[in-house]
């Protein structure tokens, strides 16, 4: 009979503790890189991608001898070191199918709805098993690996940028995924995330719709192990609806569905997108300030009942997907004039994220500008956009006015560089909007914090983003150039 109460080396423990405390910490913390560097123990001049594969070696060298010596099960060791090694032991089994993982999850964009056959899944369950969890435990670990690599994907793939602001959003939106703590997650959360719904805020073109969909591609799919598959596809997981194209009589029907003859016009049943909507999947009610209060209460009845009736019936559907509401709106306006309810807000805000605007990106760190122009590159040729990098960024140097705000944010950007790929030139839309600077401008006046030599440092940057030069914005506001280029560089 195997004994019961092994216990770690010195040498294990000490290493072992520390990788339990690293093992799904948020990857795109500066905790999580910290606790890289201290594992690899060296990593001077090395990258960070380079520091975990360190990691992993090391942490793999050292579970593979427990193997070696038939004392890997952890449930054999005393409870002191069994919490400990449980964890190294996921670590080193994620890690062992981390590319498996990886490729599943193009295949899956690429072939859709579909959920593909999984022909690694009885391999990693298995090794789960030998290690000492239960049948249970090793297929719901299983699908937990599948969900942290699709939200690192989607998170880090699609959500490009190395400044301040953007690894902070990062990092908050794994929070939302996984909570702050993972291992609170995995333990009690991961079936009832349902419960939290998002609310994104952001200007226009600023990323929201991005930052949706990793949140709702990257949910809990449980495994099943006799159809070798998970139960649905993560790419058919997730639903959008932009609530300002429809009429205040549509957006109901869009919603929740009607039945035929339940309206006029209405020759067939339909549904709608929380009918869709699968247990495992996320909804994105884009556009949600545009919402009337009316339509803002059956809403709030979602939200807290899980159930909705369709326009024209009677009966009631239950809705088990999570909400992701997104607005460019000013929340806190809309609630002032009564045009967005309190209690709706109150339902609606179990985690606000504020994707951060373009410009303060390019402010925090200037030159991710060019790693979002490969971004798009890639995305719109592959590989090849590479030889078109050069080209393109010295367009838009020479195209733009210096410093400027990119007001139509991230979506602006990816439009100029189909624009150089299309025309070899790209000018700035004159009739775009009031522009960033200006927004602020008539912002602080009207919170009455500016002294007169900010509001005249603001008012020149303003001119100068639409005009383009320092003697258009001297002509305008009759003042000499050297003084209007004073003004525009102090408010840099």
């Amino acid at each position: 009979m195997a004994k019961e109460n092994l216990r770690l080396s010195a040498a294990d423990r000490s290493l072992f503790v520390k990788v339990a405390r690293q093992a799904f910490i948020n990857p795109f913390s500066e905790e999580r890189d910290r606790l890289d560097l201290e594992l690899a123990g060296s990593g001077k001049g090395k990258d960070q991608l380079s520091i975990r594969k360190a990691v992993v070696e090391k942490v793999s060298h050292r579970v593979e001898l427990l193997v070696q010596k038939n004392v890997g099960v952890y449930t054999r060791y005393v409870e002191s070191d069994r919490a400990t090694l449980r964890q190294v032991i996921l670590f080193y089994v994620f890690h062992l199918f981390v590319d498996f993982f990886d490729h599943l999850i193009l295949d899956q964009i690429k072939r859709g709805d579909t959920s593909l056959q999984v022909e690694f899944a009885e391999d990693c369950i298995e090794r789960l098993e030998e290690f000492g969890f239960s049948k249970r435990e090793a297929e719901q670990f299983f699908a937990f690996f599948y969900q942290l690599r699709r939200a690192y994907y989607f998170i880090n793939q699609r959500l490009v940028g190395r400044s301040a602001s953007m690894r902070a959003f990062r990092m908050h939106l794994w929070n939302n995924v996984f909570t702050w703590d993972v291992g609170w997650y995995e333990k009690s959360l991961w079936d009832r995330m349902e419960d939290f719904s998002t609310l994104l805020l952001g200007e226009t073109g600023s990323g929201k719709g991005t930052a949706a969909l990793a949140v709702g591609s990257s949910g809990y799919i449980p495994y099943d192990r006799k159809r070798k598959r998970f139960i649905e596809s993560f790419v058919g997981s997730f639903l959008s609806i932009n609530l300002s194209q429809y009429s205040e009589a549509l957006i109901e029907s869009e919603l929740f569905g009607h039945k035929k003859g339940a309206f006029t016009g209405a020759v067939e049943s339909h549904e709608g997108v929380f009918s869709l909507c699968r247990p495992h999947g996320a909804i994105l009610l884009d556009e949600i300030g545009d919402v009337p209060p009316r339509l803002q209460i059956k809403l709030l009845q979602v939200l807290q009942e899980r159930f909705f009736i369709p326009v024209g019936s009677h009966l009631k559907k239950r809705f088990q997907g999570r909400v992701i509401a997104a607005t460019h709106r000013d929340l806190a306006t809309l609630r002032r004039e009564d045009r967005f309810r309190d209690d709706f807000y109150y339902r609606l805000c179990s985690d606000i994220l504020v994707v951060p605007p373009l410009r303060e990106r390019l402010k925090e760190d200037p030159a991710e500008i060019d790693e979002l122009v490969k971004h798009v590159l890639i995305r719109l040729v592959g590989d090849s956009g590479l030889d078109l990098l050069d080209r393109v960024q010295s367009v838009l140097q020479d195209s733009l006015p210096r410093n400027y705000d990119w007001p139509g944010n991230v979506r602006e950007l990816e439009q100029a560089v189909r624009r150089v790929l299309l025309t070899g030139q790209y000018s700035v839309d004159p009739s775009g909007g009031d522009s960033p600077a200006g927004l602020e401008l008539e912002d602080q006046i009207r919170k009455g914090s500016m002294r007169l030599k900010d509001v005249c440092s603001l008012y020149c940057r303003r001119l100068y983003e639409e005009h383009g030069t320092y003697e258009m914005v001297s002509r305008i506001a009759g003042v000499d150039r050297r003084t209007v280029k004073k003004y525009i560089e102090k408010s840099d």
